[in-house]
């Protein structure tokens, strides 16, 4: 089991991926927002997203997880 987290604070602008979807490393899972900045969120390993605690609009801090990749 693998974690995708948020390495700043920031606005979960877009959720690219969803609960059952197959990703590979490096897919964007999400895509972050901070000071006019996007930031994609990549899968850290193989497999299929089983959680993802955050939804569009909320404010994630460091560390949060944005995804679980199983």
């Amino acid at each position: 089991m693998a974690e995708a987290r948020a390495e700043i604070v920031a606005n979960v602008w877009k959720l690219v991926a969803s609960v059952g979807d197959e990703v590979a490393v490096g897919d964007v899972l999400a895509v972050l927002e901070t000071m006019k900045m996007e930031i994609p969120v990549p899968s850290p390993s193989a497999g299929t997203v089983i959680e993802i605690p955050v939804t569009e609009g909320q404010i994630v801090q460091e560390g949060d997880v944005i995804a679980v990749i199983e």
